[in-house]
């Protein structure tokens, strides 16, 4: 363990600055335009905008790193997500707003690129585990802290800004001196989606809900807490608490996934999301402490459907495909992420706060039906269920992050694709003759 803090602390650095940015960046812009009475549509779309910009980033990273190289991509996008964050301070016009958070999306997942690449290129197989451990542990903290400065904050004013700014341009450091260089430019994942839609049509299905249930929650859970009437800093308690708490549901969701049936599983974990949400969706008036208790359980069971949900997926589908199938996940969770904050923002606007938590009762009761019922077909089993590994469910990861998994083994991975290399040649040389 010591020797992967030494190899890779500039990097899980780096990470913890970024996402401490991004996470007060996010519930800060709620914040700001509820107390503005901006309406939840709007602040929604901002939201969406954000999701979208991440879905559209996995395609121009892998252009701009194979064209200008790791350190520069990460650097231009720094730096473009700082002038983008003082942008905000510069206008309050809404549509402006909207536009930079979509760019600010599209450079952060050029970001999580470049770090999960360099961690890929350096790990060694017998420690895959461990790095992306430490990788989601840095990312958790910082989204965790970002509510923490929030907390400790004085009022809602551009100073917020310039913290978040601080923090992007901080994290170039690690990264500017850091004399590790040898990540290898990437090549594009493949999109398969036919495929897909016909392999595992259910489980894309419950994946674009649990986009929807996170993205609403990132851009409209402070929402819901000035509606129940907190202050400022027990709204950045309430966030930092129920974020954390997807960390904390980690790592006995790997111990029970790993020795229990995955599908059972995912459908109880739903069921723990409706019943967890159902009180906060009936009751709008609660204490704070019922409030945080509820959400923490609420958010526990919300951040481990993602995991559970690329996890079952993984165990049916060959290993040649699983860089496709990580891909073609990650665009379902992320169109529900655009989907979600859209649909819930303009219900809550006439009805209330507690609508967030009445979606996600609706969202957890939809994910337990497509778990519960099976269809009756044979299953692709490759060797043995994957053991189960720590992950993210806000698409801070980009398509490479299968690829950090150690229960996919890289030699099988490399033995069937170049099998099916040689395959298409013998069939291309009769056609070319």
């Amino acid at each position: 363990m010591k020797k992967v803090l030494n190899t890779f602390l500039p990097l899980y650095t780096t990470t913890l600055l970024m996402l401490l940015g991004s996470g007060l960046l996010t519930t800060y812009i709620s914040l700001r335009l509820a107390h503005e009475e901006v309406s939840g549509t709007l602040i929604g779309a901002i939201t969406a905008a954000n999701y979208l910009g991440l879905v559209i980033g996995g395609k121009v990273g892998h252009n701009l790193i194979a064209r200008v190289g790791h350190i520069r991509a990460y650097v231009a996008c720094a730096g473009i997500i700082t002038a983008s964050v003082v942008g905000h301070g510069l206008s309050d016009f809404i549509p402006l707003w909207i536009f930079l958070r979509l760019i600010i999306g599209l450079c952060m997942m050029c970001q999580y690129m470049v770090l999960e690449s360099w961690l890929n290129d350096q790990a060694e197989s017998s420690q895959r585990g461990a790095i992306f451990g430490l990788y989601m542990v840095a990312t958790y903290l910082g989204l965790c802290g970002g509510q923490i400065i929030l907390i400790m904050a004085a009022g809602m004013g551009p100073a917020m800004l310039l913290i978040v700014a601080l923090c992007f341009a901080l994290c170039l450091v690690p990264i500017a001196l850091t004399t590790r260089t040898t990540a290898h430019p990437m090549s594009p994942a493949p999109m398969e989606l036919g495929y897909f839609f016909k392999a595992i049509p259910k489980l894309l299905a419950a994946t674009l809900v649990m986009g929807m249930a996170a993205g609403s929650f990132y851009g409209l859970a402070p929402v819901y807490a000035i509606s129940q009437g907190l202050s400022t800093q027990q709204i950045g308690l309430f966030m930092g608490v129920t974020i954390f708490a997807g960390m904390v549901s980690q790592f006995p969701l790997s111990w029970l996934s790993d020795r229990y049936d995955r599908q059972h599983l995912l459908f109880y974990t739903a069921l723990l999301f409706a019943v967890a949400s159902l009180p906060l969706s009936l009751f709008p008036h609660l204490g704070y402490y019922w409030v945080l208790g509820m959400a923490f359980l609420s958010s526990m069971a919300m951040f481990s459907l993602y995991p559970l949900g690329v996890a079952i997926a993984n165990d049916r589908v060959a290993p040649e495909r699983r860089v496709s199938l990580t891909a073609c996940l990650l665009m379902a969770f992320g169109v529900g992420a655009c989907i979600g904050p859209l649909i819930t923002g303009a219900i809550m606007q006439p009805f209330g706060g507690n609508v967030l938590y009445l979606c996600f009762t609706l969202c957890g009761v939809i994910i337990g039906s497509i778990s519960w019922i099976r269809k009756r077909q044979p299953e692709i089993i490759v060797d043995a269920p994957l053991p189960h590994v720590v992950m993210p469910d806000s698409l801070t990861s980009s398509p490479l992050a299968v690829a950090l998994n150690p229960g996919i083994d890289e030699e099988v991975i490399q033995e069937v694709m170049a099998e099916a290399s040689a395959e298409d040649e013998k069939v291309e040389e009769p056609a070319s003759s």
